[in-house]
């Protein structure tokens, strides 16, 4: 019995090729890789930068004490490496690296160079470190740092501004409305829908029982939004979304926004909602938690509880007096504030949070739960005109 051999081809060859190249670039080289495939050029100097991150040649990226040979202390080589991953790698990789760096070897004291600063791709983890470094911040270093700021926070603006405007300039009129408008204040679409049930067949139309409309006055009544975000340090990404979004919600003129961040103290930043950028270096990340004080100063700010929103972002680790938190936030409730917890405001997937706490505040009717960017103007939305949130499904 003859058996077929498998036709190689070039396309096959290639390909297994490949894999053998990408299993290589990430097992590290060394003996124990199995692949005995060699890298030369660019390959050679992708697998050098991954190897400076993620450990020495020869087997030492499975593990091992010395994980950081390859960068050394020195702000040179530092920067040498930024720039060869940003020549070998997309931007979205780029950031992974450096967070890793970051975290992995200690290179936070590096960030304080403007030469380094100067070298790296921003992104909203590198303004979160910036921002915990800002207090040890040389002069000479704080302006490149506010330009790299700048950046991330612009390009945000740009991304989150025009679909939370709309979004919420909508659920703005949708809670004006009103049931007895002028003629030319008259919402025929919503009206005739309301209305169906009055169609008549003989006279193929709808007689209103009631219209709806949008009252002139009540386009100038404010809604009231607090934003009271944790600034410990697990949340500095929320904190660089809360403070984009807290200058966006301050740039429509129906909202009057107000913005408090807090850990064992309590900031108000409102008077800096005109500049994000102003905002996050008003912030100060790390230390500890009270958010039972941070709520008494947002609830004594509220005029008007029946049009105001109040969102608490954090992770609910409280160091205050839980019970009296909670206390806080049924007063609040009862007397009409809607009340929304957002345990992350970020992308960065599932956070650690006090359940127990989450528990309770659900118990009370206030859902806690993380939110995406492109979520928020929804949940803003579904706030001011007080229908359910849309949880995320856990």
């Amino acid at each position: 019995m003859r058996t077929e051999r498998p036709v190689m081809n070039s396309a096959t060859t290639s390909a297994a090729d490949e894999r053998l190249r990408r299993w290589r670039l990430v097992l590290g080289g060394g003996e124990a890789d199995g692949t005995g495939r060699a890298l030369d050029g660019t390959d050679a100097a992708m697998d050098g930068a991954l190897a400076a991150l993620y450990g020495g040649r020869d087997g030492d990226r499975r593990g091992g004490a010395d994980r950081s040979a390859g960068l050394g202390g020195s702000a040179p080589s530092v920067a040498r490496w930024l720039g060869d991953i940003r020549t070998y790698f997309p931007s979205s990789v780029v950031q992974v690296m450096q967070r890793d760096a970051i975290d992995r070897l200690g290179l936070s004291t590096l960030l304080l160079e403007p030469e380094m600063l100067a070298a790296v791709e921003p992104d909203v983890h590198l303004v979160g470190t910036l921002l915990s470094l800002s207090k040890a911040m040389p002069e000479t270093t704080k302006e490149t740092a506010r330009a790299v700021v700048r950046k991330v926070v612009d390009d945000l603006e740009k991304r989150l501004a025009t679909r939370t405007r709309s979004t919420l300039t909508g659920a703005l009129d949708r809670s004006a409305r009103i049931s007895r408008p002028r003629h030319r204040d008259i919402d025929w679409d919503r009206t005739v829908r309301a209305n169906l049930a009055h169609y008549l067949p003989e006279y193929r139309t709808v007689v209103p029982e009631r219209l709806i409309g949008y009252g002139r006055a009540s386009r100038s009544v404010k809604k009231e939004v607090v934003l009271c975000v944790d600034q410990s340090g697990s949340m500095a990404a929320s904190v660089v979304y809360a403070s984009v979004f807290g200058a966006v919600l301050a740039s429509m003129r129906a909202i009057a926004t107000r913005l408090v961040v807090f850990d064992t103290a309590v900031v108000d930043l409102t008077d800096r909602l005109d500049d994000p950028v102003d905002v996050l270096f008003g912030t100060q990340l790390g230390g500890g938690t009270d958010i039972n004080r941070a709520l008494a100063h947002c609830q004594s700010r509220i005029t008007r509880p029946a049009d105001t929103v109040v969102v608490l972002i954090s992770d609910l680790y409280e160091g205050g007096i839980r019970d009296e938190m909670l206390k806080r936030v049924a007063a609040m409730k009862a007397s009409g504030v809607q009340f929304v917890c957002l345990l992350a405001l970020s992308d960065e997937g599932a956070p650690a949070y006090d359940r127990e706490h989450a528990a309770a505040l659900a118990a009370l009717g206030a859902p806690a739960f993380a939110c995406t960017p492109d979520l928020f103007p929804e949940v803003m939305a579904a706030a001011l005109e007080k229908r359910p949130l849309p949880v995320p499904a856990a």
